[in-house]
């Protein structure tokens, strides 16, 4: 595995990096390519790799560690005193050497090898859902003066059936579709993306980097050399593979400073889930259900032993929650059909989605289903991958009617939502219906302006109807506004072999290739760009910028990778 790879990799840095090599200067300004509008690639200027993603016990205290191990699956604010909080002191809170922007550009370099992995899901309906909780999480966050450090807050899908979340450095947090099916309510799923984002907030990952500084280098690398061991044994139990890997002393003050790590992103994930509008006591509840899971015969869910879910640490939430004043808790309508889409997503061979198709059925039978239109949707969007379109068009038109009625029960007249609009389009365009789709898909971007998944399934629709112009031209306009985004890029560069544009489509792959750090396709495309006997004076400046830019990178980061073999 690759992630295998990448943990070897940071035993070799910790052993081998000096005392302050974690300190960042500032970083430099890219240049920036006015033909294509190409925005900077900041996120991969960093000669670090992810050693310090938790040096120690990071899967105990909710970083990546389950997810590394082979499983399957903040600062005090700068506005006013967070005194109510009661926060454990963790020492400084400003993560010593490592600052916010190292560790941005350390979770982007991160996330190559994350996105490379079979199990992470690109899947924009999810990743909208998640980020807009996020969001929402996010502005109480800042409402509240809950920290100085307000990242960028990217969530993704992890295909896991296992109830697990991981907080990565720099703002990324991965989700397992297991979590969010598990969870009952949109409250439950936000007071665990409150959490991760608590460990973000107080920049536990970067303390632990600075605690493990002072430790020294010796006792960071035993630590790591116990979370490798605890990957090639394909272990979730990172705790007892660390304590294999040596140094006691190191290992026991690594634990408590996850122990009280722990109960941090507690307090302050809560805050934000009050903040917010949504159930305080969705926090105490779900962790409560999950901790007596774990004395059933099923065995402890993932999270609960990646997060030690103590009698303390619940009863301190319920407490909060209590405490609480009471208001009507926010659930969008999106997170049933997010949740039925996680359930099938889960899923990998077509006998599967038949077995998930005949449970929801049975689930609407028995009226044990927690959300019908939502189960009516999750079979439409199982039939669609089984290829029955005209089953799941069916199936969707009734989740539609479900969903209605269930609206006009509350007083709201015909609604929508982004799931059902996008699927809509996604069986319309599967079954060879190129018009409908495309005029489907245009009403659901019209409807659903910042909604990615509006955006990626009116690309992929106009693709497949060969509308290159059209395709273009949206593609265009998405590579300027998010830049940092690689399916934007390699979407421009479809449209251009359709348009018969090479000029523009090998330098959209390079875009694509670059933000993969695969610097060496990169600098391939830029040079067949170049080669183009078409190209004009100011786009062949403009691609030797660009080219002179990935070269001096690629030779960065190769130094780098030498220096530390």
């Amino acid at each position: 595995m690759r992630l295998k790879r990448l943990l070897a990799v940071c035993l070799s840095i910790a052993l081998a990096a000096p005392p302050g090599a974690f300190a960042q200067s500032s970083t430099p300004a890219t240049p920036k390519a006015p033909s294509l509008e190409i925005g900077p690639i900041r996120s991969y200027t960093s000669p670090l790799i992810p050693d310090n993603i938790a040096p120690g016990v990071f899967g105990t205290y909710g970083g990546a560690g389950s997810r590394f191990a082979g499983t399957p699956g903040a600062n005090v604010s700068l506005h006013a005193p967070l005194l109510t909080q009661q926060l454990p002191d963790l020492g400084d809170g400003s993560g010593g050497s490592l600052t916010p922007q190292a560790e941005r550009k350390l979770g982007e370099r991160v996330m190559r090898e994350v996105r490379a992995d079979p199990d992470y899901l690109d899947d924009w309906l999810v990743r909208d859902y998640l980020n807009s909780v996020s969001a929402k999480l996010s502005a109480a966050a800042t409402a509240l003066y809950i920290g100085g450090y307000q990242p960028d807050f990217d969530l993704f899908p992890m295909r896991d059936a296992q109830i697990n979340a991981f907080s990565l450095p720099g703002g990324f947090i991965g989700v397992n579709t297991g979590l969010i099916v598990t969870t009952q309510t949109e409250s439950e799923l936000a007071s665990v993306i409150g959490h991760e984002m608590g460990h973000v907030l107080q920049r536990h990952i970067a303390r632990m980097i600075s605690a493990g500084e002072r430790t020294g280098y010796a006792a960071l690398a035993a630590m790591l050399l116990g979370v490798l061991a605890g990957v090639v044994a394909h272990s979730g139990d990172l705790g007892g593979a660390i304590v294999m890997g040596g140094q006691a002393y190191a290992v026991d003050s690594q634990l408590k400073f996850s122990r009280a790590a722990e109960h941090e992103a507690d307090r302050v994930g809560f805050q934000m889930l009050a903040g917010a509008g949504y159930d305080p006591y969705a926090m105490p509840t779900f962790f409560g259900r999950l901790d007596r899971a774990s004395m059933g015969d099923a065995g402890i869910p993932v999270y609960a032993r990646t997060h030690p879910l103590t009698v303390e640490r619940i009863a301190d939430m319920e407490d909060r929650a209590r405490r609480s004043p009471y208001r009507q808790p926010r659930q969008s309508p999106e997170y049933g059909f997010v949740r039925a889409r996680a359930r099938v997503l889960q899923d990998r061979s077509r006998s599967d989605y038949a077995d998930e198709i005949s449970r929801m059925r049975i689930e609407i039978e028995d009226k044990t289903a927690l959300n019908v239109a939502a189960n009516w949707y999750g079979i439409a969007f199982a039939q669609m991958l089984l290829e029955r379109y005209d089953d799941a068009a069916a199936s969707l038109a009734m989740s539609r009617k479900v969903f209605d009625a269930t609206g006009r029960s509350e007083g709201v007249a015909a609604r929508s939502s982004p799931s059902l609009d996008v699927l809509d389009v996604d069986i319309a365009r599967r079954a060879g219906r190129n018009d409908d789709a495309v005029r489907l898909a245009e009403v659901a971007q019209r409807r659903w302006p910042q909604s990615h998944a509006a955006i990626d399934m009116r690309l992929q629709t106009l693709l497949s109807a060969r509308r290159f112009a059209e395709a273009q031209a949206l593609a265009f306009k998405e590579t300027r506004s998010d830049p940092q985004q690689p399916l934007w890029w390699r979407y421009l560069a479809q449209a251009s072999v359709g348009t018969g544009d090479a000029l523009t489509q090998h330098r959209a792959l390079a875009e694509k290739f670059a933000l993969e750090g695969a610097w060496p396709s990169a600098i391939r495309q830029l040079k067949e760009a170049r080669d183009i006997k078409t190209a004009g004076y100011y786009e062949l400046s403009t691609i030797d910028a660009r080219l002179h830019d990935f070269e001096a990178r690629y030779k960065e980061e190769r130094e780098d990778d030498k220096n530390r073999g």
